[in-house]
C-alpha cells in the first residue's frame, strides 16, 4: 500500500482483551504499513492475564500493554475504527471507516475459550488487512 500507513483503532469496553489482541495481531501482520491503536470506553486497570497467556502461546508478547481510554483524538487520527462490544460510545466522524465486530468477551473465560477468541480475531484482522490492500505477513 503506497503512501501513508493505514491507521487502525481497535476499541472494546475495557481494552483488556479483544482490542489488545486485535491490535497485537494487526501490528504483527501489517508490519510497517499499519499504525495501530487500541482503547476502551471504560478501561480496566490491567490487561487480562489469560489473554496475555493466549497471545504468548501464539508468539506475541502483550504483557506490557496497558489499557488506554478512548479519546476523540484517537478516533480522528484513525482511518479505520473497529469496535467490539461498545459501538455506541465511539465518536463518529465523517470519512472514517467503521466496523463493529461481534466477538465474545474473554473476560472470565478459561484459556481454551480465549484461544478460540484469539484465533477468530486473527482471522478478522487478516481479512481487514487484505480488504484494505495491506500485504499480510505470513506468520503461522
Amino acid at each position: 500500500m503506497p503512501g501513508k500507513p493505514l491507521s487502525v483503532l481497535f476499541v472494546c469496553i475495557h481494552n483488556a482483551g479483544r482490542s489488545q489482541m486485535a491490535a497485537a495481531w494487526c501490528s504483527m501482520l501489517g508490519g510497517d504499513v499499519v499504525r495501530v491503536r487500541s482503547a476502551g470506553s471504560m478501561p480496566a486497570s490491567t490487561t487480562n492475564l489469560v489473554v496475555v497467556e493466549a497471545m504468548r502461546e501464539a508468539g506475541c508478547d502483550i504483557a506490557y500493554e496497558m489499557p488506554k481510554v478512548l479519546t476523540d483524538e484517537a478516533v480522528q487520527a484513525s482511518d479505520v475504527v473497529i469496535t467490539m462490544g461498545c459501538g455506541d460510545v465511539c465518536p463518529v466522524y465523517p470519512g472514517k471507516r467503521y466496523e463493529d465486530w461481534v466477538v465474545d468477551d474473554p473476560k472470565g473465560q478459561p484459556i481454551e475459550v480465549v484461544r478460540r477468541i484469539r484465533d477468530e480475531i486473527r482471522g478478522r484482522v487478516e481479512t481487514l488487512l487484505i480488504q484494505s490492500e495491506v500485504s499480510v505477513t505470513a506468520i503461522r
